[in-house]
């Protein structure tokens, strides 16, 4: 089904007026709904430095005409990322009166000049200085209150976190007698104003706060931010275009004359929105950001909106249509390096940057033309990368893809297709070249760090009948070798995907002699209970090889120590060897390997071995910290040895997103990998330089690019490698697509003595392209071949 859109979920109340009724369109809101006894004020920066006040703490405030007993009731502080019970728990006693605040001091830092007023309670939370959540619960532990505050707090009321305060900030209820639970926009950043239960208030004032009239194009601006975010707005006008579960997008039929400034808007309801497309309305609320994710954009809203139907049966302003009437930068996602593209200051510029380009049609109306599929659709979450029909800034791979060949060729006019306003099996699942006839409608949004187009009615797709491809098989003198991952494959998952994979196995890559596997779990799979073993995943997988029509594949591996490799928690994903010996593979077995063990490389010329086959490579190292560290084994073919690492590199999760928020994304991940590879390669020239012809095949999921240091790195300088990826035509250089980006994330590399014979070309090397470009993939990963002519 689809995945609903992570704006599309929680909220206040909005207003529906038609005519002179009014009518409250909202089931309870998810969040807690605080009547009298509000948080008025948090500050985590006590102590530190360039603070004033030496002390955290928590404000409270009693909005309501009568006193509040606060006997047994409790304030709690988590982490920002916190989703499970609190640091620090703080029981209140006594009574705050009305219109009076009640002061929580918490732990005290090495800083500051000054205490806090006497405090009403004394706790002993150590707060975030710029993330985390505060919660207050009344006696019955009902909660009551909660401000999740700073950037990474993944818990709040509303559509996003209050603004991340510092040291000498704290984060102040603009409106102490209002709550509209949307802590982005009712709390702001502001010095710490401390006050305790002797501090006489202002009584609250019973008029509602007036906004002011703005047009969508106001609200929006031409920034990735609205300029009047936090701010109360009326009279906002224009038609609805589209519906979703808890919102719907509104947009102007009166535009302005600037690109940059978007015509579209999207108006979050919390339940089904009283509105049909097509009604005329007028929307009074409050700007808001809402951050989907982190490290993506903000998406620019109206929370707890009154709405009011003006007409119905409007006709729909027209979609501006990509790749005709505006053209995406394609190879351009922001010039320059600013850093934070929300950030105040910097340029915006929609002619010349892609993610400017999408952000300036956000909420807006939006057609692509005859657009193509470059990625499968994810059938669970009915979501499908496009891009133009008439793209021409793009390296087309042959089989209907666009190539991710450097970090200056993103691919910019990629969106996300999302299915997730209609019905469940509206669209027809795709894979990568397949078209869709005409036009794909609807309206730009911004979810999981990319841009999505919300289809709005069901496109006609045309399936061009993509084939999985076939690799040729090896002759009688040729060593076929293959990589493959199989994505976290374990005892528990369906048969259908052992036999699949048995028969791209079989069919597919044609019986390779030797496969270097990656992701093979647990025995027990995700079930995190200790269980190593691997033993019953591997045999089921040789069973069903052997039932497609293979052969009888023996296999080499060393089970890991338990949680200390990384990947699906309880999976315990490892390398394996798989191998056959009916055609003249043999392995070379020496005990002493194991999870902790490092291998090494003994003797010399015609003499050298490892001295543990299998083995892994320098295990303790940190550079392997929860991930995989290669397996190492010594076969022999025809009499001449062979010395085979299966790797699984550290992930690239972390790094930013290419549409993300910080620009240029850096890519955090790759230093682990290149530690990684650093030490793979010493390992390489351990073996060259005890023999300076052996013969070497490093392989398997390096995770990293072609064209990346990591691979680099791989292949060194001297007596370098031959990185096989590199030796395609470029167009066909990918064996991953993620987001609609054909990529290489797996390799073989062979040593100068498995490549050449003087000018004699010994190998023959092909990526099977059987997963990555389907949506009904076994696995995501594309396997690889190479039949090498040992001499």
């Amino acid at each position: 089904m689809p995945r609903t859109p992570s704006r599309l979920v929680a909220g206040s109340a909005a207003l529906l007026v038609v005519g002179a009724t009014a009518v409250v369109a909202s089931a309870a809101p998810a969040q807690a709904v605080s009547s009298s006894v509000v948080i008025s004020q948090v500050y985590g920066g006590g102590g530190n430095s360039g603070a004033t006040y030496r002390n955290d703490f928590v404000q409270l405030f009693n909005a309501s005409s009568a006193p509040v007993d606060l006997t047994g009731w409790t304030v709690a502080y988590f982490s920002p990322t916190s989703t499970g019970i609190a640091a620090s728990t703080t029981t209140l006693s006594g009574t705050i009166a009305a219109g009076r605040s009640y002061l929580i001091q918490m732990a005290a830092g090495a800083g500051g000049t000054a205490d806090l007023p006497t405090p009403d309670a004394v706790g002993a939370a150590a707060m975030g200085g710029t993330a985390g959540r505060v919660e207050l619960a009344d006696a019955s532990t009902t909660l009551v209150d909660r401000v999740g505050y700073g950037a990474t707090a993944n818990t709040f009321e509303g559509s996003g976190p209050a603004p991340a305060p510092t040291n000498t900030t704290a984060d102040v209820r603009i409106a102490p007698c209002t709550d509209t639970d949307q802590n982005a926009t009712d709390f702001t950043t502001a010095p710490p104003a401390p006050e305790n239960s002797a501090t006489a208030e202002p009584a609250c004032a019973s008029a509602p706060p007036t906004g002011n009239p703005a047009t969508i194009e106001q609200i929006q601006g031409a920034a990735h931010t609205s300029p009047l975010a936090g701010e109360l707005v009326t009279d906002v006008q224009g038609v609805v275009t589209a519906k979703g579960p808890r919102g719907f997008y509104l947009q102007s039929t009166t535009p302005d004359d600037d690109v940059a400034t978007s015509e579209g808007l999207y108006v979050f309801t919390s339940s089904a929105p009283a509105v049909a497309v097509g009604d005329a309305v007028t929307v009074d609320g409050t700007v808001s950001e809402f951050f989907p994710g982190s490290g993506g954009l903000s998406t620019t809203e109206l929370t707890t909106p009154t709405v009011s139907v003006q007409s119905s049966g409007n006709a729909l302003p027209a979609p501006v249509v990509l790749g005709v009437d505006r053209v995406a930068p394609a190879q351009v996602i922001k010039s320059g390096a600013p850093g934070d593209v929300q950030a105040t200051g910097v340029p915006f510029a929609p002619t010349t940057d892609a993610i400017d380009f999408d952000e300036s049609m956000e909420g807006m109306r939006v057609a692509v033309d005859a657009p193509r599929a470059t990625g499968p659709t994810a059938t669970a979450f009915g979501e499908t990368p496009i891009v133009p029909g008439n793209s021409t800034d793009v390296i087309k791979t042959p089989r209907g893809g666009v190539l991710y060949s450097g970090y200056d060729h993103p691919n910019g006019a990629r969106l996300i297709m999302d299915d997730s306003l209609l019905p469940a099996g509206s669209v027809t699942a795709m894979n990568v070249g397949d078209k869709i006839k005409d036009q794909a409608v609807g309206v730009m949004d911004y979810d999981f760090s990319n841009f999505h187009l919300m289809l709005t009615q069901a496109p006609t797709v045309k399936r061009l009948g993509l084939q999985r491809e076939v690799t040729a098989a090896p002759t009688a003198e040729q060593l076929a070798v293959a990589t493959f991952n199989v994505e976290n494959l374990a005892p528990s998952d369906p048969q259908t995907k052992f036999d699949r994979l048995a028969a791209q196995i079989v069919n597919n890559l044609r019986s390779p002699d030797l496969i270097a596997v990656e992701e093979i779990q647990d025995n027990s799979g995700a079930t995190n209970d200790g269980t190593v073993a691997s033993d019953l995943t591997v045999s089921k997988l040789v069973d069903a090889i052997r039932t497609a029509g293979g052969p009888r594949y023996k296999s080499q591996w060393i089970d890991p120590v338990d949680g200390a490799d990384g990947g699906q928690p309880g999976g315990n994903i490892r390398q394996i060897f798989l191998y056959r010996t009916d055609r003249g593979l043999g392995f070379t077995q020496r005990d002493g390997g194991t999870s902790t063990t490092p291998v090494s490389v003994e003797g010399v010329g015609t003499k050298v071995h490892l001295s543990a086959s299998p083995g892994r490579i320098d295990p303790g190292n940190s550079a392997w910290n929860a991930s995989r560290k290669p397996l190492v084994g010594q076969f022999k073919w025809n009499g001449q040895p062979l010395f085979v690492i299966a790797n699984h590199l550290n992930s690239k999760g972390g790094d930013n997103a290419v549409f993300g928020r910080y620009q240029p994304p850096v890519r955090s991940s790759e230093v682990q990998r290149h530690q990684q590879a650093t030490l793979i390669h010493q390992f390489v020239s351990n073996l060259q330089q005890a023999s300076s012809s052996a013969k070497i095949i490093v392989l398997g999921d390096i995770n990293d690019f072609e064209f990346s240091q990591t691979a680099d790195i791989l292949v060194g300088s001297i007596n370098p490698l031959v990185d096989l990826p590199r030796t395609l035509p470029v167009k066909e250089r990918y064996t991953y697509v993620f987001d609609g980006n054909s990529q290489v994330l797996d390799h073989i590399l062979i040593s100068g003595s498995l490549a050449k014979d003087g000018a004699t070309k010994l190998y023959d090397y092909d990526a099977v392209h059987t997963n990555s470009e389907f949506f009904d993939q076994d696995s995501d990963h594309d396997p690889q071949v190479v039949r090498l002519t040992v001499s």
